[in-house]
């Protein structure tokens, strides 16, 4: 009776935790999809921005499922034996041109970055495709982080990143966060870009790595109420963070091909990204 009861609370509980992980999933996929309702993934010129240092790049293969394998983008600083790693996760669009340009120019400032794909080699071209895409990612929680700890451990064993950090912007900066949580004391820095937030202490309580949060004022799918919420439990909890909101900015503000782009807000993000990649990677 007693080995039962255990087996017993034990589902309870693991119910309990993914029901905490997916609640309220379905409303925000709805409310980024609305964000985005009007933009387009159209490769900007940013794209054409040259990385500080010559960089190498290339896609390759940096795990499995059981039906298909993980293809990302991976991009090292040409002159750089053993750079820090990072872990790029694209936003609702997918991992498109952007993306890789992102990561391009992060590896030109010193990391080797790999530029991980969610969508199983797809990339959305429409809202309703990403939305699509968003939402079965979001519902397969187990299956998104084993693709997260995959890439991690490429960046591990493969490219001997010294240390290790995850970054990612919307769909991928809330991603980010759940990998920081997940992967605990191995990783060494996360970067989240108005990502969806964790409001559960019990969570949040697993969350080593220092974080910066990146978010925007007038962001109707992740409320500033909610992002000053998560700032304040990450500070009761003594966790090492810094949690900015940019004033007068929408959500996905750091997107140069959505109608919510700012550059000014975009570049200051940048700039404070990269300082806190350089205090804890190196």
């Amino acid at each position: 009776m007693r080995q039962r009861l255990v087996i017993v609370l034990g589902l309870i509980l693991g119910a309990c935790a993914e029901d905490n992980n997916t609640a309220g999933v379905d409303d925000f996929v709805e409310a980024t999809a609305s964000e985005h309702a009007d933009d387009s993934p159209a490769a900007t010129a940013i794209t054409d921005v040259e990385p500080a240092v010559d960089v190498i790049a290339e896609e390759l293969v940096y795990g499995a499922t059981d039906d298909h394998n993980l293809t990302g983008y991976m991009v090292l600083p040409a002159d750089v034996v053993e750079a820090p790693g990072v872990i790029m996760i694209h936003e609702w669009w997918g991992l498109n041109d952007n993306i890789q340009a992102m990561a391009r120019r992060l590896a030109g400032e010193g990391y080797a970055v790999l530029a991980i794909d969610l969508y199983g080699g797809e990339t959305a071209t429409t809202a309703a495709q990403a939305e699509n895409l968003m939402s079965g990612v979001m519902s397969n929680r187990e299956s998104t982080l084993d693709n997260i700890r995959q890439a991690y451990d490429y960046l591990d064993q493969w490219a001997l990143a010294p240390r290790i950090a995850t970054l990612g912007w919307c769909l991928g900066g809330g991603w980010s966060l759940e990998a920081a949580i997940d992967l605990g004391e191995s990783v060494d820095a996360a970067v989240m870009f108005y990502g969806r937030v964790i409001s559960e202490d019990e969570q949040l309580s697993n969350l080593d790595a220092p974080l910066l949060g990146i978010f925007a004022e007038n962001d109707e799918s992740i409320p500033v109420r909610d992002v000053q919420r998560f700032r304040s439990q990450l500070r009761d909890l003594d966790k090492e963070s810094n949690v900015l909101i940019y004033s007068d900015v929408e959500h996905a503000f750091a997107n140069p091909s959505g109608n919510a782009y700012n550059q000014d807000a975009a570049e200051q993000a940048w700039a404070e990204t990269l300082v806190f990649l350089d205090a804890e990677l190196r």
